[in-house]
């Protein structure tokens, strides 16, 4: 597919790890959607429609059963069903710059024994050992961008039968992903979906569907959400929808068209096109290729030379961190090493 058109990015932005920048169908669906609002020309339905199309099209997307998938807002929120469940004294496994949204949530139940142990990205897998009852980890990481051999973690898990809970909001968009052997699979869909923020999607295996309690269930959580607005009747959605969070409507609205463009393009071609400008900024940097559209390194002075260049980025953990998405060009690389080139 020609993408020509398709963005209205400015050049010199490398900060989709960021947030993504909208394709022009998401913006226009939810402008249209904003000025509906404005004067009441319609009702709640036709914009929640777009909570559905997107719940459909993440589920194709990573593989998984549409009746496994739920929608909420945040990720630490959607963490938070399956951190209840954890019985006391339980032992949580992640990785030592592991973001917090998948930290905290079980960090939190430290009062009633739950442990985390944290080791660095190179001794995730070595450390799969009996005693760990789950792994909470980064398909990508947000500091480093290492991308997570997930198999290998997969496979240990099932080893000693621990659950395995992945945050994709780093991956998925742009790093091909299936829900083969993972619990739960939670994305924020504001970076490399490029969705307004608010709209978050996530995957519920059936095995631990049934050990989670949907404790914030509410109207949207139900069987028929039309007949459950009123009274003390609860009849919950027999699959993950009964983890649903009510959505945000305008959220969603942007979220719908940009996951099917998604599709569209092909995450396999976006994944080509993304490592192959990433791996050129590495080149230019000295750096080794990498299998990541995220590029972080300690370069002193990087930071006030992009500023000055017009370049957009970000600083992680101390270090500059650039991120390649599918409408950064390399006219937008050349750009940031040029700006680098006295501190190469």
């Amino acid at each position: 597919m020609d993408i020509e058109g398709l963005w209205d990015a400015e050049p010199g932005w490398l900060n989709t790890a960021s947030y993504g920048l909208p394709p022009r169908v998401a913006w226009d669906a939810l402008q249209a959607a904003l000025a509906d609002w404005r004067v009441g020309a319609t009702s709640w339905e036709p914009w929640d429609e777009s909570t559905a199309r997107a719940r459909e099209s993440f589920a194709r997307l990573v593989g998984a059963d549409v009746a496994d998938v739920f929608v909420g807002s945040t990720v630490s929120a959607a963490m938070a069903p399956i951190a209840n469940a954890l019985p006391d004294g339980a032992k949580v496994l992640t990785d030592s710059v592991e973001f917090t949204s998948n930290v905290f949530p079980w960090q939190v139940h430290a009062d009633r024994g739950v442990q985390v142990v944290a080791v660095p990205s190179e001794d995730l897998v070595a450390a799969i050992t009996p005693g760990i009852d789950l792994v909470a980890v980064s398909a990508v990481q947000s500091s480093t961008g290492a991308v997570l051999d997930l198999p290998a973690v997969v496979a240990a898990s099932k080893e000693i039968g621990a659950l395995v809970v992945i945050d994709g909001s780093q991956a998925v968009g742009w790093l091909p992903l299936r829900v083969d052997g993972i619990d739960a699979l939670i994305t924020h869909t504001y970076k490399w979906l490029m969705s307004p923020r608010g709209a978050t999607l996530g995957y519920l295996s059936p095995r631990l569907q049934e050990r989670c309690r949907p404790s914030a269930a509410g109207w949207y959580a139900a069987r028929d959400v039309h007949s459950s607005y009123y009274g003390p009747v609860m009849e919950l959605d027999p699959g993950a929808r009964r983890f649903d969070q009510s959505p945000a409507w305008f959220s969603f609205v942007g979220a719908a068209p940009a996951l099917e463009l998604v599709e569209q393009l092909g995450v396999d071609s976006i994944n080509q096109h993304n490592v192959e400008l990433a791996n050129e900024f590495r080149a230019g940097l000295g750096l080794e290729p990498s299998d990541s559209a995220i590029v972080s390194t300690n370069l002193p002075g990087a930071q006030e030379a992009f500023a000055a260049a017009g370049i957009r980025a970000a600083v992680r953990d101390g270090k500059l961190r650039a991120s390649f998405h599918i409408y950064t060009t390399r006219a937008d690389v050349q750009k940031a090493l040029s700006a680098l080139k006295p501190f190469i």
